[in-house]
C-alpha cells in the first residue's frame, strides 16, 4: 500500500510539472486546449496506475493466501512431469538394488531374520517362565499366610486351655474319690445327716466338671482316654511299664492322666503305663 501511494504521488507531481511548463510555453490561447488535453491524459494515467495497483494488491493477497495454506506459488506447470521423472528414477534405483541382491544375499537375509525370530521367541519363553514362577510364588505365599492366619485363630487359646487342664484333672480326681467313698457309707447309721451333704457336694463337683468339659469342647479342646490303645509316642507319654500276658506288648494298660487335643493338635499327651512281655 505504501509503494502504491508513493507511485501515485510521483505520477501526479510529474504530470502537474509537465502541464505547467507546456502551458507557459503555449500562451493564453492554447491554455484551455492544453488544459483539457492534459486533464484527459492525467485521468487515463491515473486509471492505468489505479488498475496496476489493484492488480498488484490482488496478486499479493493471492500469494499470501497460498503461503498461508502451505501452497507454493513457485510451482511450474511442468511439476507433474518432474514428479513422474522422480518416480521413474526411484523405480529404476529400486530395480537396480533388487538386481544387485544375489541368491546368497537373500538366503543370508532370511537366515538372519530367522535367527532373530528364534532369539525373540526364547526371550518370550523365559519371560513367560518368570511370570509363571512369580505367580506360583505369590499363590504359595497367599496360601501360607491364610493357613497361618487360620491357625492363629484356632490355637490362640492354647496356653489358656493348658493352664486349665490341671483344674479339670483335680475335679475328675475329686469326683471319682468321692464316688468310691460315698458308695461305702451306710446311710442307716448316719445320725448327723452328713450323707445328704456329701451327696450334694458330689453332684456339684460332677456338674462343675461337666460344664468345664462343655466349655472345652466349645472352643475345640477335647479329652481322650487311650486305654487299651496301641502306644503312640505322639499321643502318649509312657511313665512306666506293666508286665501283662493278656495284652500284646506296647499296649496302654493304665491311664494316669487323660490327654487333651486342641482341634487337631495335641496340647498334652496322656500319661500312661505300657505293657511289656513278661519273663
Amino acid at each position: 500500500m505504501v509503494v502504491a501511494r508513493m507511485t501515485s504521488r510521483l505520477a501526479r507531481t510529474f504530470v502537474n510539472c509537465y502541464r505547467t511548463s507546456i502551458m507557459h510555453r503555449a500562451g493564453p490561447p492554447a491554455n484551455s486546449i492544453l488544459r483539457n488535453h492534459f486533464h484527459s491524459i492525467s485521468h487515463s494515467r491515473n486509471k492505468m496506475i489505479t488498475g496496476q495497483i489493484s492488480l498488484l494488491h490482488t496478486s499479493a493477497l493471492n500469494s499470501f493466501n497460498f503461503q498461508r495454506f502451505g501452497i507454493s506459488s513457485s510451482a511450474s506447470p511442468h511439476s507433474p512431469t518432474s514428479e513422474n521423472e522422480a518416480d521413474e528414477n526411484t523405480d529404476s534405483d529400486d530395480k537396480g538394488q533388487e538386481e544387485d541382491l544375489t541368491m546368497e544375499d537373500l538366503i543370508k537375509l532370511v537366515t538372519d531374520k530367522d535367527d532373530l525370530l528364534k532369539t525373540k521367541q526364547e526371550e518370550i519363553e523365559k519371560m513367560k517362565d518368570k511370570v509363571l514362577r512369580a505367580y506360583a510364588d505369590t499363590e504359595n505365599i497367599m496360601d501360607r499366610t491364610k493357613r497361618e492366619s487360620e491357625n492363629s485363630k484356632k490355637f490362640a487359646i492354647q496356653s489358656f486351655a493348658k493352664s486349665l487342664l490341671d483344674v479339670a484333672d483335680n475335679l475328675d480326681r475329686a469326683s471319682s474319690v468321692v464316688k468310691e467313698s460315698f458308695a461305702k457309707i451306710d446311710a442307716a447309721n448316719d445320725t448327723s445327716g452328713a450323707v445328704p451333704l456329701l451327696k450334694t457336694l458330689l453332684e456339684g463337683v460332677e456338674m462343675t466338671e461337666k460344664q468345664l468339659a462343655e466349655v472345652f469342647k466349645k472352643f475345640g479342646v477335647e479329652k481322650y482316654d487311650p486305654l487299651n490303645e496301641e502306644f503312640d509316642p505322639n499321643r502318649h507319654n509312657a511313665v512306666f511299664q506293666v508286665p501283662d500276658e493278656t495284652k500284646s506288648p506296647d499296649t496302654v494298660a493304665v491311664v494316669l492322666k487323660a490327654g487333651y487335643m486342641l482341634h487337631d493338635r495335641i496340647i498334652r499327651p496322656a500319661e500312661v503305663g505300657v505293657t511289656i512281655k513278661a519273663g
